[in-house]
């Protein structure tokens, strides 16, 4: 069983940064982070593997994925952050060596272990 635990949410002025923190448990080869804002449809936002890193559009170069392998936990930092990053930040894992994990690593359905997510809320 591998269950992600994300920490590291809160409120911001728009321009802030925050740090997510992502603990994993279990055999894992895919973790990423996604995000939900309220009506709108689950999004990646990073993943980083030893053969590459991806960011979505709307956060690349402004946030940086990163892990601590001997911890086993993935982090997110946050720079510059806007009113429209607000969105609840959960951590996605699957289980087990997934070799097509960087072709579909935004895909939802990669996933099958997801944490309860952690609010980031950038006020303007």
């Amino acid at each position: 069983q591998v269950q992600p635990v994300e920490s590291g949410g809160g409120s911001v002025q728009a321009g802030g940064s925050l740090r997510l923190s992502c603990a994993i448990s279990g055999d894992t080869y895919c973790v990423a982070w996604f995000r939900q804002a309220p009506g709108k449809e689950r999004e990646g936002v990073a993943i980083s593997l030893s053969i590459g890193t991806r960011y979505s559009n709307s956060v690349r170069g402004r946030f940086t994925i990163s892990q601590d392998s001997a911890n086993n936990t993935l982090y997110l930092q946050m720079n510059d952050l806007k009113p429209e990053d607000t969105a609840i930040y959960i951590c996605a894992a699957r289980v087990g060596y997934t070799p097509s994990c960087l072709a579909y690593w935004d895909r939802p359905t990669s996933y099958d272990s997801w944490g309860q997510g952690t609010q980031v809320t950038v006020s303007s």
